[in-house]
């Protein structure tokens, strides 16, 4: 048995926004420039604060354990 050829069809959706598209999925994958303001090291993904990782999880924790440590300041 053979398939029908399938006939062609019309593009639906502009060459433009399809690459704008493939971009922005693949935006993850380019080099990052900004460095943690820290240590100097690349960036995390949520790089509005320009901190990495490891900077972001320790500001965290000291900003958790302060919060603990307020009602003892009576």
């Amino acid at each position: 048995m053979r398939r029908k050829k399938s006939p062609a069809s019309d593009q639906v959706v502009s060459s433009e926004i399809l690459d704008k598209a493939k971009r922005a999925a693949h935006s993850d994958k380019l080099p990052r420039s900004s460095k943690c303001t820290v240590c100097g090291a690349e960036c995390a993904s949520n790089a509005s604060e320009q901190l990495c990782w490891v900077c972001r999880r320790l500001k965290i924790s000291a900003w958790h354990e302060s919060e603990q440590q307020m009602p003892a300041q009576e």
